[in-house]
C-alpha cells in the first residue's frame, strides 16, 4: 500500500508540474476525506479514483490520513471483536498470532 501511495504521489507531482491540474475539482478537501477516498479506491482497485484522491492533498498529508484511518479501523474492529488491536492487525495482515 505504501508503494502505491508513493507512486500516486509521484504521479500527482508530475502532473502538477506539467500543468495538467486545470480539470481538477476546485473544492478543497481535507486530509481525512482524501484518505477515505484513497483507501476505498485502493480496496476497489480503481486507479482513476486513487490518482484523484492522491491529488487532493500533499503526499505527506495523505500518508498521515491513511495512517489515522488504519488506526481507527483497527481500534473499531478490535472493539467489535472484543480482541486487542494487535491481534486484529495481525489477523488482517495474515500474520500468525504473537
Amino acid at each position: 500500500m505504501w508503494g502505491r501511495l508513493r507512486k500516486s504521489g509521484a504521479r500527482f507531482l508530475t502532473a502538477a508540474r506539467a500543468g495538467m491540474s486545470e480539470g481538477r475539482d476546485k473544492r478543497t478537501h481535507n486530509l481525512f476525506e482524501a484518505a477515505a477516498a484513497y483507501v476505498s479506491a485502493c480496496a476497489e482497485d480503481d486507479q482513476e479514483r486513487i490518482d484523484e484522491a492522491a491529488g487532493w492533498v500533499s503526499p505527506e498529508a495523505l500518508s498521515f490520513g491513511v495512517n489515522e484511518l488504519a488506526c481507527r479501523a483497527v481500534i473499531a474492529l478490535a472493539r467489535e471483536r472484543d480482541e486487542s488491536p494487535r491481534a486484529v492487525a495481525r489477523t488482517l495482515l495474515g500474520l500468525p498470532a504473537a
